[in-house]
């Protein structure tokens, strides 16, 4: 995959007191419960809610900075950092990555706090030097790569102190970057995190219209499926296909309309041995959850990037080899970002696709816990033995 988020930085963003993490196509968090897995999967949630909603409402929805900053250490920190580098613009590279870097700083008075923001947005042009864009209060300016003096000052943008420039650049003129910063705003408003609401997914939806965009708790499961059948049979067929290899009862997945064909459908399971069909609602809390999973896995226009929270909840374990074999194939179009305790599904991974989540006594995150190059090392010399027992055993640290 050519154009992918390829490193995470991370300051004082809930347990993230200090965290620089590469990612790959396909990454899988593994670590005990309270190790900061779930907080790298907020980071880009919040990302995405900055371009939906702006940064002063994203902050706001999180209970605001004090909620949101990191708690441990003996001093309260007094800025939050996030940095993603990418190769999402047309000239971009690994070696020539996009970069964009939000701080969040709060300015302690006697009278009152203030909060003020500072993003910076640097990526690679056709020929010479690249571009870096600088937003400090109602300023940008556009200045080389190189550090030399201010090319451009676009001067006041009419953009608050604690609101987010990637809404507002995309009105600079294409030399001083509005299309670059078009293309980065894009990908973040994209990223999504998904995690199955069982319930929700259970009841039915509204019949859709021509197309269905997968919501991120699977709440219009029916409906998304129904879309894929009638738009896309190849994959509707894998997808099916897949169920029953998983679920030895399943012989077919169909749809039934309670309310009549143009207002509500429903997805039922025909079963082995039984007279009549079991609707979703009906279901087992795994088969559900499968079901949403590989939805997410056959989704036909998916995002940038989504991660899934624990997704081994509620499988048997033989669902595992499965979903890891549709998540290499899923993230050669788009990237994901896992989230595990699971030994059984670490049992099925890659050493490269593997990091491990420690937390130290100060209540930070440390990820990576083990370098890559260790991990592998740690393999080589195991005897054939897999990465969940090898991690299971504490040989490669993230106890459980």
């Amino acid at each position: 995959m050519e154009k992918r988020l390829i490193r995470l930085e991370v300051d004082n963003f809930r347990s993230l007191r200090n965290v620089v993490l590469p990612l790959g196509d396909l990454t899988v968090l593994v670590g005990p419960n309270g190790a900061g897995k779930t907080n790298v999967l907020k980071v880009f949630e919040f990302l995405a809610d900055i371009i939906r909603t702006d940064l002063e409402p994203a902050l706001d929805q999180r209970g605001g900075f004090d909620e949101v900053v990191f708690h441990g250490g003996e001093r309260e920190p007094s800025t939050i950092r996030i940095k993603a580098k990418a190769t999402w613009t047309t000239h971009s590279s690994e070696n020539a990555p996009d970069e964009y870097e939000l701080r969040i700083t709060r300015s302690r008075r006697k009278e009152s706090d203030s909060l003020a923001r500072r993003e910076t947005f640097q990526f690679k042009r056709t020929s010479g030097r690249g571009r870096r864009i600088t937003i400090s209060g109602q300023r940008a300016t556009v200045t080389g790569t190189d550090g030399a003096h201010p090319e451009q000052d676009e001067g006041s943008i009419g953009i608050s102190s604690l609101s987010s420039g990637l809404s507002t650049l995309p009105r600079l003129r294409g030399e001083a970057g509005g299309l670059e910063v078009s293309a980065v705003a894009e990908r973040l408003a994209s990223f999504r995190v998904f995690d199955v609401s069982v319930d929700r997914a259970r009841l039915p939806s509204k019949v859709p219209g021509r197309r269905e965009t997968l919501l991120d708790d699977a709440s219009n499961l029916a409906a998304f499926l129904l879309t894929l059948r009638r738009m896309n049979t190849e994959r509707w067929e894998q997808l099916r296909e897949d169920a029953c290899r998983v679920l030895p009862q399943l012989e077919d997945i169909d749809f039934e309309y309670p309310s009549g064909s143009g207002r509500e459908v429903v997805v039922v399971l025909r079963e082995r041995g039984l007279r009549r069909s079991t609707q979703l609602a009906d279901a087992s809390y795994g088969t559900i959850r499968l079901l949403g999973l590989l939805a997410v896995l056959y989704d036909p226009d998916p995002p940038a990037l989504t991660c899934i929270e624990e997704i081994d909840h509620g499988l048997h374990p033989q669902a595992l080899e499965l979903l890891v074999e549709r998540l290499r194939e899923a993230s050669e179009v788009s990237q994901f970002i896992i989230a595990t305790h699971s030994p059984a599904f670490v049992d099925r991974l890659k050493p490269e696709e593997f990091v491990v989540c420690e937390r130290r006594d100060d209540g930070s995150s440390l990820i990576p816990a083990i370098t890559s190059e260790r991990i592998r090392r740690i393999v080589a010399g195991s005897e054939g033995l897999p990465l969940g027992e090898l991690w299971f055993s504490g040989a490669l640290g993230g106890d459980l």
